[in-house]
């Protein structure tokens, strides 16, 4: 074979300026693509080795061996792989998008072979990603033979390429990349080193660069593996120890913590795929200054998505560890997966082991659980308002506390349901600030009283989950604090007609509320305040001011309870005057009284206490 030079098949310039400037949002990528590409040219030699043993040339020792040559100014990935010969070298090379990997797979499946090669690359576009990062790169490759059966491929990307005969002593593959001024870091030892353990940390071929150690006045050089090849996720989960599992998830995580669960499995079937991931015990200290990445996505123990959002809902994305799937394709770059269907599967696949996961720390170890939700909770709370195929599920995880739990102890859904006395209808519950606040707000007398259970919510989420789940096992859940909600106390008084003209004139004195009418759900105190069909409740109004989305007040209906001795004296007062000024004073401190016990500020607090020193002066005066 004589030097010839030769031009692409394909329209080189549009081509290579469409993968070096929009296929790859990251230069470094490079270093990946090159390195799958060697890892697959040693898993086919070891495969054709099988039969034809004397193609390894007693060279057994696989690797892949990065080398800086800062005064070249170049970087060599070389491998002791299968190698190319002069028609292999133009038909991969020549070509863009020729994938040697792809050609090489179809011809296994033409044949009876059960024991065939991991495989993971594109050699034609991952091998043009070099084309970001160097102006010009050279390919040296032999396959078994002769040392003299080399032959050498040089390109600056520009339209052609040359070829020519060359010497070389082993068999396999040396891409060497004639760097861009821009691309210089990539000379550096610790910049290779951050890559390699980014990207291809889990190649089962060791990935080895020559390190120098000084030992006083004496200097070694050192050829040093730079990449873990270990992928734990590839092990049997009897095989793991405990320890290796913590340090790995520490590892991905940056958690200071051991995580809380451990999930590891093949998924086998129509989609085959394996996974390790870990569910944190607390949330992680690095949750305040990042948004939870998720799970991370390897093909064939490469990483090809750091955080792969199509694998989890948003929901689970406290979720730390690792994906390695075979099936999904990828596009050209690898970097972004296609619209598959497969996707869905895993994902339906990952979030049912995760929420079994869940169910089973909550279930057989109830105190680790009880930190994990408290910490992070409100996510699964956010999935049990979005995730309609999986409501029931999340619901079962959530922890919640009520009127019958101690504070600070939780309760469950499940456990509520089977505490509910059949002639209650549906779930109650009461949000608020704190558990003090609402444990002794009027809204609870008449359910206390008749031994109904309430539900006490103080997270602010509370306020969009509980109406978005709508129900729990066809009982709706239904706030105490609205005046259409069932409660379990007395009709109203049978002469309700009695008081109209009362509570006519108290809320013509109180512009502040919407109406005024008789209370079913108060046993001690004297008034409340009770959002109406449409309208805000307190808590969400007070909510939704803090976050700039309502200004100014709802009006809500005062409720009065005529059986307490206040609001009967009032009543008695009313009969024998309506013109009475004291009417309005004391009606007025029934509004305020319900104002403060609802947890929201008075608009007049110094009138407040005027009125409230007048009263006890006129019951104090001898």
């Amino acid at each position: 074979m004589s030097a010839a030079k030769l031009e692409f098949k394909t329209e080189l310039k549009q081509l290579l300026h469409l993968i070096t400037h929009s296929l790859y949002s990251h230069p470094e990528i490079f270093l990946r693509e090159l390195i799958s590409n060697s890892s697959d040219a040693i898993n086919k030699i070891k495969f054709d080795s099988l039969v034809h043993e004397e193609k390894l040339e007693g060279n057994k020792d696989w690797k892949i061996k990065v080398i800086p040559d800062k005064a070249a100014g170049t970087l060599t990935v070389s491998d002791n792989g299968i190698g190319m010969d002069c028609d292999t070298i133009v038909e991969h090379l020549g070509t863009i998008a020729k994938s040697g990997t792809r050609a090489f797979l179809d011809a296994l499946q033409q044949e009876d072979v059960k024991l065939r090669p991991d495989l993971i690359g594109q050699f034609g576009v991952g091998f043009y990603s070099s084309f970001m990062v160097a102006d010009k790169v050279t390919v040296t490759s032999r396959m078994a033979g002769s040392p003299k059966d080399g032959v050498k491929w040089e390109s600056d990307g520009q339209g052609e390429f040359t070829v020519e005969p060359a010497e070389k002593p082993t068999r396999g593959t040396d891409v060497i990349l004639h760097l861009k001024e821009d691309a210089k870091e990539f000379l550096e030892p610790w910049s290779l080193r951050s890559l390699v353990k980014k990207y291809s940390d889990f190649i089962e071929h060791p990935v080895v660069m020559d390190v120098e150690h000084k030992e006083g006045d004496k200097t070694e050089t050192v050829e040093e593996t730079i990449n873990a090849q270990t992928a734990l996720w590839l092990r049997n989960r009897s095989e793991v120890k405990p320890e290796e599992y913590d340090a790995f998830y520490q590892q991905i995580s940056n958690d200071t913590e051991k995580p809380a669960r451990v999930i590891h499995y093949t998924a086998e079937g129509k989609t085959e795929f394996k996974v390790l991931a870990f569910i944190p015990a607390r949330k992680p200290f690095s949750f305040a200054y990042e948004e939870p990445k998720g799970l991370k996505l390897y093909i064939q123990r490469v990483l090809i998505m750091d955080s792969c959002e199509g694998l989890l809902p948003p929901y689970l994305r406290f979720v730390r560890g690792v994906v390695d799937s075979v099936d999904l394709p990828l596009n050209i770059s690898r970097e972004l997966l296609q619209q598959n269907p497969l996707l869905d599967r895993m994902q339906k696949n990952i979030v049912r082991n995760v929420l079994e996961a869940l169910e089973a720390m909550k279930n057989t170890d109830y105190d680790k659980y009880v930190p994990f939700f408290e910490d992070l909770g409100v996510m699964l709370k956010e999935g049990a308002a979005r995730d309609w195929s999986n409501r029931e599920k999340l619901c079962e995880l959530l922890l919640v506390q009520s009127t019958k739990t101690e504070p600070g102890k939780y309760t469950t859904l499940a456990v509520y349901f089977g505490r509910m006395p059949a002639e209650q209808k549906d779930i109650f519950y009461l949000i608020g600030e704190n558990r003090e606040v609402i444990d002794s707000s009027p809204h609870l007398e008449a359910y206390k009283s008749k031994g109904w259970e309430v539900l006490l919510l103080t997270d602010p989420m509370d306020e969009f989950v509980f109406p978005s789940i709508g129900e729990y096992k066809g009982k709706a859940f239904k706030p105490v604090d609205r005046a259409d909600t069932d409660t379990p106390s007395h009709d109203a008084p049978a002469d309700a007609e009695q008081y109209k003209a009362f509570l006519d004139l108290l809320k013509s004195k109180l512009p502040e509320v919407s109406d005024v009418r008789l209370s079913r759900r108060l046993t001690d105190s004297a008034s409340v305040l009770v959002a109406d069909r449409d309208a805000l409740t307190a808590h969400y109004e007070r909510l939704m001011q803090k976050l700039g989305r309502v200004e100014g007040d709802s009006k809500r209906v005062l409720e009065v309870n005529v059986a307490h001795p206040a609001v009967a004296a009032l009543k008695t007062l009313h009969d024998q005057d309506p013109a009475d000024p004291r009417i309005e004073v004391y009606g007025r401190l029934l509004y305020e009284q319900a104002v403060i016990a609802e947890g929201s500020k008075l608009k007049d607090p110094a009138g407040f206490a005027r009125r409230l020193n007048e009263v006890i002066t006129s019951s104090l005066r001898l």
